[in-house]
């Protein structure tokens, strides 16, 4: 039976999403019901993606008893309502990054899902792509060796983008794009808490962050750096520098489709999106969609 997708926002992520779970088998994955604060756009948004129902209101999608899993698409600083919203409802969720604003949002949202005992997810998509994968498994294989070093950036300009200069918007590059930096180094070290921790960098007039260089140390003399901003362009890249070899994520390091091992590179490409997409890489979100649907089955 298909997981039964309710899409809540009909933004440019939602897009993306959804046109990302056409690249997935339909018997797999269907999307029954979009809503938006403006029934307007969730009507135009059904008829592109050939959705079924369309809600004026976040309230109305979460009463649907036909949705087995929520996508929440809206920007962060809502994220926490909407949870809230469909978790009280009895809805599996799949919310965007970041998962809320600050800790206190965080576990609140954490406490719902325990409470209402529904599944719940970040929508982190780098960690479900082929390429997380299989850095994974070369870890834990020990290809090479003890991890000692991991350097990576992310910095496009988008100050141009009031979401990421507002504060109320929640506004920020380290919620937008810094987080990716920080889960890469998180997930190779397994979770481990860094012993010592450095950051030093520049904020917009606005009281948000634009570029930061971060260095974390950890035990056993193993070290992690990378740099983000909101206001260039960087290579966008990682390397894993490990004691018997070194692992290059090449850009975009945060939706991969290339590896290069000890000097050897490997492709992993994405199918190709029905519609134009927003974001580079879009179609790379059927990973996290396909883990969801995993999870919901187990």
């Amino acid at each position: 039976m298909a997981t039964r997708w309710g899409v809540c926002s009909a933004g440019k992520i939602s897009h993306d999403f959804t046109v990302a779970l056409k690249t997935l088998p339909a018997q797999d994955h269907q999307v029954v019901a979009v809503a938006a604060r403006k029934l307007e756009n969730a009507q135009e948004f059904a008829r592109k993606h050939s959705i079924s129902r369309a809600y004026g209101s976040y309230e109305e999608l979460a009463r649907d008893p036909e949705i087995d899993v929520v996508y929440i698409g809206n920007i962060h600083p809502h994220h926490l309502s909407a949870c809230l919203l469909f978790m009280n409802a009895k809805k599996n969720v799949l919310c965007e990054k970041p998962l809320a604003m600050n800790t206190k949002e965080v576990k609140e949202i954490l406490d719902s899902a325990k409470r209402n005992q529904v599944f719940l997810m970040e929508a982190v998509w780098t960690r479900f792509f082929p390429v997380s994968m299989e850095v994974r498994r070369l870890l834990a294989h020990g290809e090479i060796g003890e991890v000692k070093m991991i350097r990576s950036e992310f910095g496009i300009p988008l100050l141009h983008r009031p979401r990421l200069v507002e504060k109320e918007l929640g506004g920020g590059a380290l919620l937008s794009l810094g987080m990716y930096c920080l889960q890469l180094v998180c997930m190779l070290y397994n979770g481990q808490r860094p012993e010592s921790i450095q950051a030093t960098g520049v904020c917009l007039e606005t009281g948000v962050d634009e570029t930061v260089i971060v260095t974390l140390k950890f035990s056993h003399k193993r070290m992690a750096v990378f740099t983000y901003s909101s206001s260039m362009q960087l290579p966008n890249d990682a390397i894993i520098v490990g004691t018997k070899g070194t692992i290059q994520i090449p850009a975009s390091m945060w939706c991969p489709t290339s590896l290069v091992v000890n000097g050897k590179e490997t492709q992993y490409p994405l199918p190709e999106p029905c519609l134009p997409l927003n974001f580079n890489n879009g179609t790379g979100m059927r990973y996290e969609a396909e883990e969801v649907r995993h999870c919901l089955i187990k």
